[in-house]
């Protein structure tokens, strides 16, 4: 999938992916896409929550071993 920002959030425990995620979409365009990788387990719940009161989109979620992929655009 394209994204226009990349956001490595690789051994950091929430709420940091969730922080990082929200200062790195606040400098975005709507529309564009920021990936973002972490290792938190707890981060595929927190993302799927922010993205609902947040109303940006989570356009995909992936697992490969412990690291978790998002791609959300922004409203």
């Amino acid at each position: 999938m394209n994204f226009d920002k990349d956001l490595d959030a690789r051994g950091l425990n929430c709420p940091l992916p969730i922080l990082r995620a929200k200062k790195a979409l606040s400098d975005m365009q709507s529309g564009q896409v920021l990936r973002i990788v972490s290792t938190d387990l707890g981060s595929v719940k927190d993302f799927q929550a922010f993205c609902k009161q947040t109303g940006n989109e989570l356009l995909e979620q992936t697992q490969a071993s412990n690291e978790y992929t998002f791609f959300l655009k922004r409203k």
